[in-house]
């Protein structure tokens, strides 16, 4: 790190469990965060602000008026401009030292194995059933650790699925892809405005620790947020040995 470098991540140096070898870490991680709507507007952010060093940004959507109301990357003067541009200049007024790829397209499985193979961690900052199960049937073929969040109403979760970790369930152990989820959304159902900030900022941190290395993610865990009561649960989670995406009998 030059000397600009360490004046800027200096509250992270001080940290114990980043220091100098931490922050470096982070400098030369690449991170695919999928989606630049209400979750990835929190963690892209953070990401960029920590000195992540390639950040890559998927959406294939437009900014669009509904979008303010929670998605802080995008600012009136983005209505009508593709997510991914709206956040790439945001994030590079956020830090200009990083470099910001985006894509704007739909996450689809050959774009993801074309992407995979170099990058440390995916955040899934989608809305949908079909589209988590996509990321995620990738991130196992490709060993990639993958933050996953979601928010609705005023709930949200979050956890980690770490195909590295012998003992860490997948998306699919939880949500079998062979059951039929109701498609709902924020535009039909609503969302609590600070609800995606608290969700993207937990898949931000989440990222950290996997890059850095240190403490104890989500694996194997689920914390839920509840707005209403500002209540925090988690519940344990289990690899399914019969998984159609993990098991090693498929």
């Amino acid at each position: 790190m030059n000397d600009e470098q360490l004046l800027r991540y200096s509250r992270h140096l001080l940290l114990e469990e980043i220091d100098v070898v931490g922050q470096e870490k982070l400098l030369s991680a690449h991170v695919l965060v999928i989606g630049a709507g209400g979750l990835g507007s929190a963690a892209a952010p953070y990401l960029a602000a920590a000195g992540v060093g390639h950040i890559t940004l998927m959406d294939h959507d437009a900014v669009e008026l509904t979008n303010l109301q929670r998605q802080i990357m995008h600012a009136e003067s983005s209505i009508g401009k593709s997510k991914v541009a709206s956040g790439k200049e945001f994030l590079e007024r956020l830090n200009s030292s990083i470099q910001i790829e985006t894509i704007q397209a739909k996450a689809t499985s050959s774009l993801l194995d074309e992407l995979l193979p170099s990058v440390d961690v995916v955040l899934d900052c989608t809305d949908n059933f079909s589209t988590r199960h996509l990321i995620n049937a990738a991130c196992v073929k490709n060993k990639n650790p993958l933050v996953s969040g979601s928010a609705l109403k005023f709930d949200g979760q979050v956890s980690v699925f770490d195909p590295r970790n012998k003992k860490s369930p997948c998306y699919a152990c939880i949500f079998s892809p062979d059951e039929q989820f109701e498609e709902v959304g924020c535009s039909s159902m609503g969302i609590f405005s600070p609800l995606v900030g608290i969700i993207g900022a937990m898949q931000a941190a989440q990222a950290l620790q996997l890059l850095i290395g240190f403490g104890e993610t989500l694996v194997g865990r689920m914390l839920l947020w509840n707005g209403r009561t500002t209540q925090i649960d988690e519940i344990r989670i289990s690899r399914n040995g019969e998984c159609s995406v993990c098991s090693s009998a498929h």
